[in-house]
C-alpha cells in the first residue's frame, strides 16, 4: 500500500472488490438516509428519536 493513495486508486480497489449486490445495497441504504433527510424533515426526525430515547429511559439532557 502506498503512503500516497489518491481517491481514483481507491475507486479502483473497489470497483475490483466490490460484487454488484454490494454496490446495489450501499447505494439503497444511501437513498433510504437521503429519504429520511430530505422528506421527513430532520426536526421530526429528531423529535422521534428523541421521544424514543425518554421511553427507553435513557436521559440525554
Amino acid at each position: 500500500m502506498s503512503s500516497h493513495e489518491t481517491v481514483i486508486d481507491r475507486l479502483e480497489l473497489a470497483r475490483s472488490d466490490l460484487s454488484l449486490a454490494q454496490v446495489a445495497a450501499a447505494l439503497g441504504f444511501g437513498a433510504a438516509i437521503a429519504f429520511t433527510l430530505v422528506f421527513l424533515q430532520e426536526p421530526l426526525v429528531h423529535d422521534a428519536t428523541h421521544n424514543f430515547r425518554h421511553a427507553a429511559g435513557i436521559a440525554c439532557h
